[in-house]
This record gives structure tokens, C-alpha cells and sequence, in this order.
């Protein structure tokens, strides 16, 4: 194992491992500020924090507006008084030692105003910012606003060269880091593109080097970049260690500080990780937000695979071979289906999948009478958690909506995240991880069901394991 060298993050020698930001409550300020304080970069998510009251207890997030509007304003509110509640929490443990950063995702629901509102409510606790999800032009602009370093993620060099060139440049003092993520690997939401293959996933050695080279191209040569995704024991990385060809190097880890004394996951979300098989963890295109995302293969996500598995295209009027009428909702209105397609809407609606939703793309899934309840209760107490979602079909522009008819393959994502993460069955909920996670099971470190405190997971990767 290489020596570990500190590296320059945000004006700071630190340890080059970073925490990895995950939303709603699963990065928060005692597990940031506890790695901090062991001399890293820990990193809260601003993704509706958890705030509380005086006596400490949780709020919970009760919407009381009656349009989509009011109760988005409502999430913004709740999201802005946890993200400083956080902010405060890390730096009281962490004080001077490592850096703190805070995680935001692009297309969550006003993410502008909810920036804005906990870096003034949380000035001089914050040394960074990191952003994905989307293409996050104005962060670099945000940041420098506040005097702090904005850390963009990425899963290529294209993407990073997009944000550079059309932004990025008039800020440049500001950019603390780049934080590439594997997007065949990483956990939660990922970054693939439209050109590149789910099914096959490519070294991250090139690519990262590739994002080097077009970083020293433009003067950036000296700027970290964080590899995140798919790490886990550093003596794998060894060859990225003081490599000249990558230049500063830091890795972020964000699956095992899951498993901590710190973290604030449920106990059984705990013990579940540690049971985990390789390829139980699954690349799935489900989110509302239209992102390919990680998440553990349970009955959550299963169900949402075989939803779509009931699925069938349609037509208004018989047209070529669509010319078996079907009459679906309560008025029996008539659909045309092909006769192979009529033949296996019949066997489902024997099997009780007698609601045919319409989905956005002239489709129709079947459904349980409770399911159809569960999926139109959800899209009409839609808060606005994104910018935009296919799920419910809300956007926060002027219209108010995509645009689009709502979605029922997909899910309301702020309710299943903030269930998973305050108590919930994690078997029947979105239980994000990212592809390493069967490892828990593997790595002696865990033997017996230990679990460790950050900083003793700190120092166990420091040793290369």
C-alpha cells in the first residue's frame, strides 16, 4: 500500500477520502462532522434534511397546502431549516479539523432557494458544495457567491467540459474539485448517457484519465479529482496513488460509511447490508426523475418490474392489428389491443390486476385495486420534491407540470426515502446502494456483525483495507 498524502481541498490539507452526500437523512451532520474530525471531507445532504424542534425531537414533514404550489413551498421551507440544522450539527463535531461539505442534487425541487437559504443561515460551516444530478450551470456562480468551493459531479469528460465551458470558466478559483462517478457503479442516481450502454460498463481508468487530460488542457491540472463509485479497499486502487498521468487523486466512499455507528440509518437497513449477495444491487430505470439509478433488489424494487411487465400497448380506434376492444376504468371505455396482448390483459385481470392505468407512452399497466388507489393517492399529494417528475407529471416552472400524463410505472421517490430512511420497511421501500454492497458480507472487518465508528472505518481504509 502506497503512502496516503494528504491533499489541498478547499485551502485545507485533509485526507484525500471523501464521504459520499446521500439524500434525505442518510448523510447527516453527525456522520459528516465525524469523518471531518478524523481528518477527511465529510459531506451532509441538503436533500430534506432532518430539522428539529427545541427538545431535539424530529419534525416531520406534514404538508397542510392544498395545490402542489403551496405544499412545494412547504418542502423548500422543511428542506432550508434541516439543511442548516445539519450544517450546525457536523461543525459542532468536527470544528477546525478536515472540511465540511454539503451535497445537493440538481433536479431536486427548488434547489436554488434552498441553497441560498442554508448558506446564510449557515455561514462559516460550509467549505464546499457538491452537485449532481443534472447539469448544474449555476452552482459554480452560487458558490462563488458565498465564498466556498463548488465540487461538480460527473460521469465523463464531456459532461464536465459542457459545464466548464458554458460556465464553469468565469469561476475557476472557485472549483475546488471534480468528483467523477462511476456510473455502472456508484449507488443511487447515476449518470449515465444515452450513449453509453447499461449492460456494459467501462474501466474508470480511461475515463478518468481521459477528464484529466481536458482538465490540464485548460489550466486545471492542479485540481483533485475525487474517483467515486465502486471504491472500497484502497490497496485495489494502488496504481491511482501519486500517478503523475491523474494527478491529485481523492476517493470518496459512499456505501461503506453507511455501515457506522454515526450513520443514521435504521437498524434493520443495517443488518440488511451486512446479508447482501453480489448482484443483489441492480441498475433500474424506475425513478421519477428519468435518471438510471442503484438500489438494492427487493420487493420495492420488484414490484416496480413486474408492474411493467404487465404492460401493453393500445390504440383509441382499431387501427391494423389493433382491433380487440377492451373497455377499461369504471365506464368499461373502449381501448384496441393486438389479440396476443387482449389474451394476456384477460389472465391478468383474472389474476386480480383489474385497473389498467394509462402511462405517457399509449400504454397500459395492470394493476391491483390497492395499488391503483396507493399510486393515484400519491401523485395527488405530489409536494414538488423535483424539478420536474414523471411520476406525478409536477414541475416547478410557471405551468406547474410536464406536460405529460403522469407516469405509474414510476414512484413518489420523497415518500418511499423518507419512510426508508426514518423507520420503514427497507424491503418495501427504495433501499439505495451502490454495486459494492454484497461486500459487507465478504470483508472480515464486518465479521460477526461489527459494526464501526467513523473514525475506526477511517483508519481501517487508511491501511489499504
Amino acid at each position: 500500500m502506497k503512502i496516503l498524502n494528504p491533499i489541498l481541498m478547499a485551502g485545507k490539507e485533509v485526507l484525500p477520502l471523501v464521504e459520499g452526500g446521500k439524500g434525505i437523512s442518510i448523510s447527516n451532520g453527525e456522520s459528516s462532522g465525524a469523518w471531518a474530525a478524523a481528518g477527511g471531507v465529510g459531506t451532509f445532504s441538503a436533500v430534506n434534511a432532518d430539522a428539529y424542534d427545541e427538545d431535539g425531537n424530529l419534525i416531520p414533514y406534514i404538508y397542510h397546502g392544498r395545490t402542489r404550489r403551496e405544499r412545494h413551498e412547504e418542502l423548500i421551507a422543511y428542506a432550508i431549516q434541516g439543511g442548516i440544522a445539519q450544517a450546525k450539527k457536523a461543525y459542532e463535531i468536527a470544528g477546525t479539523q478536515g472540511r465540511l461539505h454539503m451535497n445537493v442534487l440538481w433536479e431536486m425541487g427548488g434547489v436554488e432557494p434552498i441553497l441560498h437559504g442554508i448558506l446564510d443561515g449557515a455561514k462559516g460551516l460550509v467549505q464546499g458544495i457538491t452537485c449532481g444530478a443534472g447539469m448544474p450551470y449555476k452552482i459554480a456562480e452560487i458558490s462563488a457567491s458565498y465564498g466556498i468551493h463548488y465540487y461538480p459531479i460527473v460521469s465523463s469528460m464531456r459532461a464536465f467540459m459542457v459545464l466548464w465551458k458554458r460556465a464553469y470558466h468565469k469561476f475557476q478559483d472557485w472549483l475546488g474539485g471534480v468528483v467523477y462517478e462511476d456510473p455502472w457503479l456508484a449507488g443511487g442516481h447515476n449518470g449515465l448517457s444515452r450513449a453509453e450502454n447499461p449492460l456494459e460498463p467501462q474501466a474508470p481508468y480511461e475515463r478518468v484519465r481521459s477528464l484529466r487530460q481536458a482538465m490540464r488542457e485548460v489550466g486545471l491540472g492542479h485540481v483533485p479529482i475525487i474517483m467515486a463509485g465502486g471504491v472500497w479497499f484502497l490497496r485495489e486502487w494502488t496504481n491511482w496513488i501519486n500517478n503523475p498521468e491523474l494527478g491529485p487523486i481523492a476517493f470518496q466512499f459512499g456505501t461503506r460509511p453507511l455501515l457506522t455507528q454515526e450513520s443514521p440509518i435504521s437498524d434493520g437497513w443495517k443488518k440488511k447490508l451486512l446479508t447482501l449477495k453480489e448482484g443483489d444491487i441492480i441498475l433500474n430505470k424506475f425513478s421519477p426523475t428519468g435518471f438510471y439509478s442503484s438500489a438494492v433488489n427487493n420487493d420495492f424494487l420488484q414490484d416496480l418490474r413486474t408492474r411493467s411487465e404487465r404492460q401493453v400497448a393500445y390504440t383509441l380506434e382499431a387501427v391494423g392489428e389493433h382491433d380487440q376492444v377492451l373497455g377499461i376504468g369504471p365506464r368499461k371505455r373502449p381501448v384496441y389491443l393486438t389479440a396476443p396482448d387482449l389474451e394476456n390483459a384477460l389472465k391478468w385481470i383474472a389474476k386480480g390486476y383489474t385497473e389498467a392505468l394509462r402511462t405517457p407512452d399509449t400504454t397500459l399497466v395492470f394493476v391491483t385495486p390497492e395499488s391503483a388507489h396507493r399510486i393515484h393517492e400519491d401523485q395527488v399529494n405530489c409536494m414538488g420534491c423535483l424539478s420536474a417528475c414523471a411520476f406525478s407529471n409536477w414541475s416547478q416552472d410557471e405551468a406547474g407540470t410536464t406536460g405529460l400524463k403522469a407516469d405509474p410505472r414510476s414512484f413518489c421517490i420523497q415518500k418511499t426515502l423518507q419512510s426508508a430512511s426514518h423507520g420503514g420497511d427497507i424491503n418495501h421501500e427504495l433501499m439505495f446502494a451502490g454495486h459494492n454492497a454484497y461486500r459487507f458480507a465478504q470483508d472480515p472487518f464486518y465479521k460477526g456483525g461489527f459494526i464501526p465508528t467513523v473514525r475506526e472505518l477511517v483508519e481501517r481504509i487508511r491501511t489499504g483495507d
